[in-house]
């Protein structure tokens, strides 16, 4: 028998009191506590001497402590050491690394989108090749984040990448890894003579400072008025949020405040600088993936009224966190505060605390929920998300184009493509004829996927119960007609969902040459958000009437 470490004790009294010392411990409450810790420490004693295999201290701990926070909320999170790289890369957006996304494609990983002017695109990788190994280790079968982490690494270090080509078998590349910075702004220019366009991917510590210098230049290029992209935007520093809101509206304005536990954790924040600008007519495009700072920005313009916002309803995370610094290299991430907007709601959507037997959290119910005013009088509620100004209503692809999206036919094809084509009009003028259409057509037909509509299933659901009732055989000839109309047929529906599938496949072309800022300005064709925010901004008086200026 294996005498137990010493230190594995007081390993797991660390881990508990990590946990107990964010609640408020009372003298009432005082035994549980004690109780639990020797519970606990009598288990992995238990554990480190009659468990029939060597135990994985390190990996035991931290799923302890992974579980034990997931009854929180989904933002408290522990960093390990082992992963600052990660925790690095959502602060400021800088890794060590190669510069590219990845993608499963069966039993690959494949590289799927060199960033531009980084290691991967200089070494000559392309997308749509199968990544086979890394400095000699077989990287097929193996999960998307272990190949991501091998590709990551110190900046200077090289690693040799085995992949395999489209059209020319396997070959292997040297690739120097560098510092990979993430841009807030990925992309930003002129729509037309007077709109302009910026676009905010995330709240790292560049961010306010990007978004300046795009707007300072699209001013310097006749820019009149503003489309602000916040779409898919996750959030990140709050004090970002602050700066980028300030751009619009005066010195000394509220922008958002923070209430927490302890008195310590409530502030209020002002803007501290002149403005950029207090006239330009703004839009702020949201979604659903929209939140945190993405709507403490949008929030706070809509309840100033600076801004028209536009989309869908935003996440609604209306929750603060703060990093602290532990032991041992490793971090935490914790929830320390709710924030409010100038009108004094909080977006938060969900009640973590209050989970319904599933395990999920619920929504803050309609009762609580409470109406605020916007700056000029206008009516915006809490606990919701940030609810536009204009909703638009995005419609859902058909089955068949997420079939052919979710089985890489549509990336598959592009690799294809780039292959025979060495070159293509400009982003935003390529389009691909009806003979190269056809050709995509006949490529998806030999595929051997299946699919069903959701008309088609709807019909099979009514044919039981016709049948139970006793209906069906009175009514079968036209049951069968209209079953018939809405059972999928891929050459059928190939040409019924053509504008949507070709306006993925060009999207998709279109980045093998141009990369993300080609993906961007392409996808302006059929951008309904944005065709939204132009019409707005060409119809000035509507735009004031919105914010009752």
């Amino acid at each position: 028998m294996r005498n137990r470490p010493n230190n594995t004790n007081r390993l797991l009294k660390y881990i508990f009191i990590f946990f107990l010392s964010f609640q408020s411990i009372a003298q009432s409450n005082h035994f549980e506590m004690v109780k639990n810790m020797e519970l606990m420490d009598q288990i992995y004693e238990h554990l480190e001497k009659y468990y029939v295999d060597d135990l994985q201290v390190g990996h035991l701990s931290k799923a302890g402590i992974d579980a034990m926070l997931k009854e929180l909320d989904p933002f408290t999170v522990y960093y390990h050491e082992s992963n600052m790289e990660d925790y690095r890369m959502m602060m400021t957006g800088q890794y060590g690394g190669i510069g590219s996304l990845v993608r499963k494609i069966g039993n690959y990983i494949c590289i799927a989108e060199p960033y531009e002017g980084n290691p991967a695109e200089k070494s000559g990788l392309k997308a749509g090749d199968k990544i086979i190994s890394i400095d000699g280790k077989d990287m097929v079968g193996k999960a998307s984040d272990e190949v991501s982490s091998s590709l990551k690494g110190p900046k200077g270090t090289t690693i040799k990448v085995e992949v395999e080509r489209e059209g020319e078998g396997r070959k292997t590349i040297s690739v120097t890894r560098d510092e990979i910075k993430l841009h807030d702004v990925p992309y930003s220019g002129m729509l037309n003579e007077k709109i302009g366009y910026i676009k905010l991917n995330s709240f790292t510590q560049t961010a306010s400072q990007e978004v300046k210098d795009a707007f300072i230049d699209l001013k310097s290029k006749g820019m009149k008025e503003l489309i602000f992209d916040l779409r898919g935007n996750g959030g990140g520093l709050l004090i970002e949020a602050v700066k980028i809101v300030n751009f619009f509206v005066k010195k000394n304005q509220l922008v958002v405040s923070t209430k927490g536990k302890i008195a310590d954790e409530n502030h209020v924040y002002l803007t501290q600088e002149e403005p950029l600008d207090l006239e330009i007519p703004l839009t702020v495009l949201i979604d659903e993936g929209s939140a945190s700072a993405s709507e403490i920005v949008s929030g706070s313009l809509q309840d100033l009224d600076r801004a028209v916002i536009i989309g869908q309803t935003s996440y609604g995370k209306g929750l603060v966190q703060r990093t602290y610094d532990l032991k041992y290299g490793s971090k935490m991430k914790l929830t320390i505060a709710k924030y409010y907007t100038p009108s004094g709601r909080c977006v938060q959507r969900l009640e973590y605390y209050d989970k319904s037997e599933d395990e999920k959290p619920k929504e803050i119910a309609d009762s609580l929920l409470k109406v605020f005013k916007t700056t000029n009088g206008r009516d915006v509620i809490d606990g919701r998300g940030i609810e536009p100004d204009l909703k638009i209503e995005e419609k859902e692809f058909s089955r068949l184009t997420s079939m052919i999206y979710a089985n890489n036919l549509i990336f598959n094809y592009a690799t294809k493509y780039k292959i025979a084509h060495p070159t293509i009009a400009p982003a935003g003028e390529f389009k691909l004829s009806d003979a190269e259409f056809n050709d995509f057509k006949n490529y998806v037909l030999k595929d051997t996927f299946s699919y069903s509509t959701a008309s088609e299933e709807r019909l099979m659901k009514m044919k039981d119960i016709a049948i139970k009732e006793g209906y069906y055989e009175d009514s079968k000839a036209e049951y069968e007609a209209l079953l018939k109309k809405v059972t999928p047929s891929k050459e059928r529906d190939l040409d019924k969902f053509k504008a949507e599938i070709l306006s993925l496949l060009e999207n998709e072309i279109v980045s093998r040459y141009y990369y993300q800022k080609g993906r961007a300005v392409d996808a302006f064709k059929s951008d309904l958000f944005v065709n939204k925010a132009k019409e707005i901004l060409a119809d000035l008086k509507t735009y004031n009437t919105i914010l009752k200026k």
